[in-house]
């Protein structure tokens, strides 16, 4: 017979729990029981409110939803194939919403717009874990203004040969990169294997020139850094390097949150942390009953990041200025980068093949 649904009180909100006793990750050990269940999930978001809301306020968020749990065989979907376990919403459910959940509406790089889940309250986190999401993938702007950017998300990606450490060590090389162009830099794990670096700026700029901004950044990463960090698009040009992915600034991609859940068997979380202690992290460390005790113990490591000041791409975007000018246009190549598959063509976009199918009618 079903578990009852609980009805939990979330600052003068009731957050409905339905199946709370529903198993969500059944080999993670926390106070003494042997696997996490839907309501244990919720708790936990509970838990950290104050650092996952700080994540999320006010943004338009895309929900990657796991409504029945984590289990190895379970597979998300994709564009390609819709018949997955697992699923990412993005427009706002048409049915059994509550009426204090807001909405924000957001263009798509077809044009089309949707209206998604706005976090403006604790409450809406808590109603988005019950839906079974574990990763929330806020977008980098606020539902005042959903074409203009507010942080740069610079995702340090590890290739075949390469592992955290590498990343995180291309991060530290990062901050001073970010430090000269007149901006602060935030780390925190992916999660999985990489590390994210998030920018707090001035929200008067748009897609195309954050993305920009984070190309010439990632560049002159790969200057100072050529043998351990690429921006190459292309796998087969990479190497065993960290590859900076500058597609995740283009409009409408998906990049977790602080404090998500990361599907995996020991529910590890994406993990706000300090400079400091960046060098010494493993992304293993940090899992949801690990994460209770430290957010218990320090809160939202991440609190500066909020308080943090909005820089300017002023400097950055310069930069890609001067890579235009310097690596010119035309069959080489230049500043601009393939954009992925699936947009639109972009004005100086180099053409979508791999380098050896580089030919004139591929140019054309």
């Amino acid at each position: 017979m079903p578990t009852p649904a609980v009805e939990l009180d979330v600052a003068g909100r009731t957050v409905r729990v339905t199946s709370p006793d529903k198993v969500y990750f059944p080999d993670v050990t926390h106070e003494g029981s042997r696997g996490l269940t839907k309501l244990d999930v919720v708790s936990y978001v509970l838990s950290v409110s104050d650092g996952i809301f700080a994540a999320l306020q006010d943004r338009p968020v895309t929900m990657e939803r796991w409504p029945g749990g984590y289990r190895p065989d379970a597979v998300l979907s994709t564009r390609a194939d819709g018949h997955g376990d697992a699923f990412y919403q993005k427009r706002a459910p048409s049915r059994g919403m509550p009426d204090w959940v807001q909405t924000a509406t957001i263009t798509f790089p077809s044009g089309r717009t949707a209206d998604e889940v706005c976090t403006t309250e604790p409450a809406t986190v808590a109603w988005m874990a019950n839906l079974g999401t574990l990763r929330w993938h806020p977008w980098p702007v606020k539902r005042f203004d959903t074409d203009k950017v507010d942080q740069l998300r610079i995702d340090l990606d590890p290739q075949p040969g390469t592992d955290f450490r590498d990343a995180a060590r291309a991060a530290v090389e990062l901050r001073g990169v970010l430090a000269d162009a007149g901006l602060a830099g935030y780390p925190k794990t992916s999660g999985g294997r990489g590390v994210h670096v998030f920018v707090p700026v001035e929200p008067t700029y748009g897609f195309v020139e954050a993305r920009h901004a984070v190309i010439a950044l990632g560049r002159e990463l790969s200057r100072r850094m050529p043998d351990h960090v690429t921006i190459n698009w292309w796998k087969e040009e990479r190497g065993e390097r960290i590859f900076v992915d500058f597609n995740q600034m283009a409009r409408d991609r998906t990049i977790a949150s602080a404090y998500s859940i990361r599907p995996t068997p020991e529910a590890r979380v994406s993990a706000p942390l300090s400079w400091d202690e960046l060098d010494g992290a493993e992304p293993e460390d940090f899992t949801i009953p690990t994460m209770l005790t430290r957010f218990a113990d320090r809160g939202d490591v991440w609190a500066p990041f909020y308080a943090e000041p909005a820089g300017r791409l002023d400097a950055a975007l310069e930069l890609y200025a001067r890579d235009e000018r310097e690596l010119g246009t035309g069959h080489e190549g230049g500043a601009e980068m393939p954009y992925p598959p699936d947009y639109p063509k972009m004005p100086g976009e180099p053409p979508r093949v791999q380098p050896s199918r580089k030919n004139e009618a591929n140019w054309s």
